[in-house]
């Protein structure tokens, strides 16, 4: 059957090559149809108001910062912190008077995370702290860990999941207590919650909350940060 149909087939391709493309004049019944269907086929519809409003609105990549981000905005800066602790001075709260902290995006992922860095004293002791804070476009909360010169774990914390914007981040988490709670706790798990209030552009406030286990939970950190001029 093939080889029947070989020879047809190439002399049809020969006579194509040699005739060319069908003159419009010469054109069959089958292509005059065609041409008729595309005269009136219906023109594309207009692009309307509510459809530019529609293409304006489509979802945007959720990998790159949005709105969350911008909230952190006034977070960025050097600042003065004033850091009232309520643990470590064995029932008398330490009060910092010293501390400097700037906090910036970090360029290189993207200005999806911000960086602080905290230097000053604390009970007579150098103090130093490395905080990473960011928003989760796939889990939709705020994430928030830091590693400290007092604490010889990381500090991890992340938020609930938003729906909408807030001045006041309230973001659970839990640590392995080294002893900072007393004796009786290490090792134990201990469930922790940091609260960053931005109060405006030029201050906000961390506070860091403990709940030992069968006991309510209690302030032990609070640090008020004031925008440096300059």
């Amino acid at each position: 059957m093939l080889n029947r149909l070989a020879p047809a087939v190439v002399s049809a391709v020969a006579v194509l090559g040699l005739a060319g493309a069908p003159s419009a004049s010469a054109a069959t019944p089958t292509t005059a149809r065609a041409a008729a269907q595309l005269q009136n086929a219906p023109a594309a519809a207009p692009i309307t108001a509510r459809t530019a409003v529609q293409v304006r609105s489509a979802p945007a990549d959720v990998l790159a910062p949005g709105p969350f981000h911008r909230q952190l905005d006034p977070l960025v800066g050097t600042w003065k912190a004033v850091k009232t602790n309520y643990l470590l001075g064995g029932g008398k709260p330490i009060v910092s008077r010293d501390i400097t902290v700037t906090t910036r995006w970090i360029a290189k992922t993207g200005g999806r995370f911000l960086e602080e860095r905290t230097e000053g004293t604390l009970g007579g002791n150098p103090y130093y702290r490395l905080g990473v804070l960011g928003f989760s476009t796939i889990d939709r909360r705020y994430e928030w860990t830091t590693f400290d010169s007092v604490t010889p774990t990381a500090m991890t914390y992340r938020g609930p999941a938003l729906t909408k914007r807030t001045d006041k981040l309230s973001l659970p988490g839990t640590f392995t207590d080294p002893g900072v709670l007393g004796p009786e706790y290490v090792g134990k798990t201990i469930p922790m919650r940091t609260v960053i209030t931005i109060r405006s552009n030029d201050k906000h406030t961390f506070d860091l909350y403990f709940t030992p286990p069968g006991q309510s939970e209690r302030l032990v950190d609070h640090v008020v940060y004031t925008r440096k001029a300059g």
